[in-house]
């Protein structure tokens, strides 16, 4: 029943040229990960063309209780992917059933208790903790909630994602997305456009696609690796894999809540500045998630590149992919960060702001074009302290550039030098911290003491 040769055909990261495997590993997550983020850009641009400013900014608002639950999915897959990673990379093809299996089971139960803890919680995050306007808290609230009913299927996309992934296999979440994206504008048009649904007509197309993903997903992975063909005895939950993937997987989930939590921090101030300032920042924050996905796509590539290295016992081929990945990056960002820069005007057309929102959201961008740059040139950085299971690392200096950022956009927020602008400014604050800490630590070397597989 178990053909681990197929799994064999897959990117084997281990063998050439360590940069060709990077790139050739990390294309189709990169065009993964924009697709899945299309979902809520198109969420954005639709929403602002056909229900008006008020329903983006109701979108927006309530956005980063949502990046909450969805950081528990992207981190617990992460950490689970790190866990198969290391044994596909050892050879141990018993241990890589028993935890994709593991790591199914556990992420089917957190789905459930996040979608439970979303509708008891719904009116305390909007109302009271991000203090949404009242005009606009009917529209976040649906969109809140509808969203937060289909988590069970962004979880189970997200942990088969993670397991293909960690067996080199990273071209085929590209199809599943593109199946999911086209699906997501049609219904996104039909409900929006055509049924008038608003906000919450946005959200139930996520969830239609996003369901579309999980069972793409599903099929594939039953039909071209047979020891994924899990029947109910095979479904095991192992609890040392499962410490094992909630100790890589939850400072990296962790690492995602602080950022939610930073951000609705700085929502609150977005929020106190009017619907003008809320719709810039929301379509500025769609620009944003698109800068950063290019390091975060490699950081995610770095991490199942180190796993299987140093599950193979190659530590010196994981300091020169270190080094080549940061390369890639740089040169890839600062191409996309050019463009950004002098097409701004042309991509904030297509979401249906003008105006103050518009010049508030043309300045936020143009400086982030460059601020951007700073982080790349330290985040990718956090795929190597994951894949030797030091995901904890990167956790702490995550959210120590957070809480500089929210730091520096609470102190500075009335000085007249700054004023609104702090809510972009604050990154340059926050990268600097990230760029000396991480380079420090990875200097240190001590990244390279752990022993991975026992």
């Amino acid at each position: 029943y178990l053909e681990f040769k197929k799994m064999k055909q897959s990117i084997k990261l281990t063998q050439g040229q360590p940069w060709k495997c990077l790139i050739r590993f990390a294309m189709p997550v990169l065009l993964g990960m924009m697709l899945q983020q299309l979902y809520n850009t198109v969420d954005t641009i639709i929403v602002g063309n056909f229900a008006g400013e008020g329903a983006l900014s109701a979108v927006g608002a309530s956005m980063s209780p949502i990046i909450l639950f969805v950081a528990v999915a992207i981190g617990m897959s992460a950490g689970n992917g790190v866990v198969v990673a290391q044994h596909y990379g050892a050879g141990n093809e018993e241990n890589v059933k028993k935890a994709a299996g593991t790591g199914m089971i556990l992420m089917f139960i957190l789905g459930i208790v996040n979608t439970i803890f979303a509708f008891a919680t719904c009116n305390i995050i909007l109302k009271y903790w991000l203090k949404i306007p009242e005009h606009l808290l009917k529209a976040s609230s649906s969109y809140f909630l509808w969203y937060s009913a289909g988590l069970i299927f962004s979880y189970g996309y997200n942990i088969i994602s993670g397991i293909l992934r960690a067996l080199g296999d990273s071209k085929s979440t590209l199809y599943f997305l593109v199946i999911a994206a086209i699906i997501n504008v049609f219904t996104d048009l039909l409900f929006v456009a055509v049924f008038k649904w608003g906000a919450s007509g946005a959200a139930i197309a996520t969830d239609i696609s996003q369901a579309a993903a999980f069972l793409a997903a599903l099929i594939y992975m039953r039909k071209r690796y047979p020891v994924f063909r899990f029947r109910r005895k095979d479904l095991v939950y192992v609890k040392e894999i499962a410490r094992k993937t909630v100790s890589v997987g939850f400072p990296i989930a962790f690492q995602m809540i602080m950022v939610s939590v930073g951000f609705s921090f700085l929502q609150r101030i977005v929020n106190s500045y009017g619907q003008a300032m809320i719709a810039s920042f929301t379509v500025a924050q769609r620009f944003e998630t698109y800068m950063g996905m290019v390091p975060y796509s490699f950081q995610m590539t770095l991490a199942t590149f180190t796993g299987q290295n140093i599950g193979a016992g190659l530590e010196d081929r994981v300091k020169t992919g270190t080094r080549q990945t940061l390369v890639i990056t740089f040169i890839i960002s600062s191409i996309l960060s050019v463009l950004c820069y002098f097409f701004a005007d042309e991509l904030i057309l297509f979401f249906g702001i003008s105006g103050g929102a518009a010049a508030y959201c043309m300045e936020h961008l143009r400086v982030t074009c460059f601020l951007i740059l700073i982080s790349i040139l330290y985040s990718p950085v956090f795929g190597l302290f994951q894949g030797t299971g030091h995901s904890i690392v990167s956790m702490i200096i995550s959210i120590a550039v957070l809480f500089v950022r929210v730091l520096a956009a609470y102190t500075l927020n009335g000085i007249e030098i700054f004023g609104h602008r702090i809510i972009w400014w604050n990154q340059a604050f926050g990268f600097a911290c990230g760029l000396i800490v991480t380079w420090a630590y990875y200097f240190s070397g001590k990244w390279s003491l752990n022993k991975v597989l026992k």
